[in-house]
């Protein structure tokens, strides 16, 4: 179909840019891996897909024809990144795009629009609208708890619960827990639950933008979730599968809590982890009366401890008993890096059980760690 469009080089640049990301250059299908320009009315509308999700872009431009082709995303990422800025003619006709601007001419081979799968360019009415920093920032808190092993997709994203309150975030490899809950203004909402995939959310986090909310739509009938965030939508199919009951390995009491200053304990598990690399990453935390030690020994580098101030309130059959847990480094570090609070709450039952960690300026956010088993 014939198509002839002026655009600006600056905004088409960063406009590939970001679709070029989900063009998938070693699928099955060679559409794949490339992108769909559709031009309408006073835009230009960029997709691309891996069947797995999508991303549509719309930019300004000086349409003079309508019409779509399909071009390698590769191969004009490369092209218009490297035009200089300012006006950039487009057209299109029999599967060939022409790109042309002051000194420069270039055709590139392409596919029938037809052949491209549908996917979705703009959002339904239906929308739910989540605050867009709120939202970033409740990501942040459960994505670095997803799982990477594919052997079990469910946990490789997100549980999204929506119910009347608003929204539960939830996520686990299987050694640690992320739980965050998010009131929305829009009360009522029907009961849902679904798995929403990792890559999907980060490239979410991707998409930065000035605008104040996000877009949330979910279409049960094509299995799939989409958001919108200024002039993209990005949708995503639903991950199939029963997410684990959670709610079931949280500890329901503790005996030792702790509060401690989030900085020295940083500080503190870093110091640690000069040691822990060489030693399955295991630090260890031994609670005492006004303080916590973080220590770890290599049998290779040397030992170290490290003492930190701690407000420590016990069940009473403390300090009659030591109480000495260990954890993955990796893990404890990166809770703490999720959190915005000055300092941390520390809950345990029992050297075997798992550690709730709570910022305490924010009780709507929970994380659990499995601990490591130490050797008599």
């Amino acid at each position: 179909m014939l198509m002839i469009i002026q655009v600006l080089q600056e905004n088409l640049s960063n406009a590939i840019t970001t679709t070029s990301r989900f063009a998938s250059i070693k699928a099955q299908l060679p559409v794949l891996a490339n992108i769909l320009l559709s031009a309408k009315k006073n835009k230009l509308i960029i997709s691309a897909t891996n069947l797995e999700m999508s991303v549509s872009l719309s930019i300004g431009a000086k349409v003079k024809k309508d019409g779509d082709i399909t071009v390698p995303a590769r191969v004009i990422n490369d092209l218009v990144n490297n035009l200089i800025p300012g006006q950039i003619n487009l057209s299109a006709e029999k599967e060939r795009l022409r790109i042309k601007t002051s000194g420069f001419n270039s055709e590139i081979s392409g596919m029938n629009s037809s052949d491209f799968p549908k996917v979705p360019q703009s959002i339904p009415t239906k929308a739910i609208d989540l605050v867009r920093e709120e939202f970033y920032a409740s990501l942040s808190q459960v994505i670095f708890s997803v799982s990477v092993d594919e052997t079990r997709p469910v946990l490789t994203g997100v549980l999204v619960i929506m119910n009347k309150n608003g929204m539960v975030l939830v996520s686990t490899d299987g050694f640690r827990l992320s739980q965050k809950k998010l009131t929305l203004k829009k009360a009522n909402l029907k009961d849902c639950k679904m798995i929403i995939p990792k890559n999907t959310l980060s490239e979410l986090l991707r998409l930065s933008d000035d605008e104040k909310n996000i877009k949330f739509v979910i279409d049960e009938k094509e299995n799939q979730v989409m958001f919108g965030i200024s002039d993209a939508v990005l949708s995503s199919r639903i991950i199939d599968g029963e997410f684990p009951d959670f709610e079931r390995i949280i500890p329901k009491e503790s005996k030792i809590n702790l509060n401690v200053d989030k900085e020295e304990l940083l500080r503190a598990i870093k110091l640690a982890s000069v040691f822990a690399r060489d030693a399955a990453n295991v630090v260890k935390l031994a609670v005492k009366k006004t303080s916590l030690e973080v220590s770890a020994e290599s049998s290779q580098s040397g030992s170290q401890v490290t003492e930190v101030d701690a407000k420590v309130e016990t069940d009473g059959s403390f300090p009659k008993k030591s109480f000495v847990i260990a954890f993955n480094y990796r893990f404890l570090e990166e809770f703490l890096n999720a959190i915005e609070g000055e300092d941390v709450r520390i809950e345990f039952s029992e050297e075997n059980a798992p550690g709730v960690f709570l910022d305490p300026k924010d009780k709507d956010f929970l994380h659990i760690i499995m601990p490591v088993r130490l050797n008599d």
